[in-house]
């Protein structure tokens, strides 16, 4: 796949160039891992983003960062209502094949397949199973970056045995899927149970 021209240009012009790309402000905690955002005039992929409340207006959201010009990776700690521009990359709607290390393999509806770098991967790789629908993101036609859709639907496969009776949802408890992440879930939560996760958040939506 050949990336638009005007991408292609864009690693001799500078990063003035990317300016003229299509961007929409948001705020930091609207920002997800595998989104491009322009930070002290340069574009940088999200790699990850950590969401922490905190006291009256002093929520923040941790990004980990790594650049599209230099490769090189940073963290940056941002108010959850700091405006951003995000650039609107070209994207493609895929489904995970395979892993050959250290790539992560993705392949479109026309079974064209894409790799994305280990360390690209970002928060998808919690919720990673074979088919997996997102949207891999390209730079220059390389593919760079994977968006994921706001929730997905996994099973528990541990927790503590379930409490009857309590179907308040205000009480969690520590739970694994078959990644080995773990979120917090309802203590009426069973294993084997399905439940939906906000991938922005790694949090708890619902049993399904």
């Amino acid at each position: 796949m050949r990336a638009p021209a005007a991408y292609r240009t864009l690693a001799s012009a500078g990063p003035a160039a990317y300016l003229s790309l299509s961007q929409s402000m948001k705020i930091a905690q609207e920002i997800r891992a595998g989104n491009v955002i322009m930070h002290s005039s340069a574009p940088w992929v999200v790699l990850k983003t950590e969401y922490a409340r905190g006291g009256r207006n002093a929520a923040t959201v941790r990004m980990k960062l790594k650049s599209l010009l230099s490769n090189q990776g940073t963290e940056v700690v941002f108010k959850a209502d700091d405006k951003m521009d995000q650039i609107v990359l070209d994207k493609k709607d895929c489904t995970y094949s395979y892993f050959a290390d250290p790539m992560y393999v993705w392949m479109d509806g026309e079974y064209n397949q894409y790799e994305v770098e280990n360390e690209n991967m970002g928060d998808a790789l919690n919720y990673l199973e074979e088919g997996m629908p997102a949207e891999v993101v390209f730079y220059e036609g390389k593919a760079i970056s994977v968006e994921l859709p706001t929730s997905v639907e996994r099973e528990i496969t541990w927790t503590e045995p379930a409490v009857k009776g309590d179907t308040s949802g205000k009480v969690l408890k520590p739970a694994k899927i078959a990644t080995g992440f773990e979120i917090g879930v309802p203590i009426f939560v069973a294993q084997g149970d399905k439940v939906e996760i906000d991938t922005r958040t790694g949090e708890y939506r619902r049993r399904v």
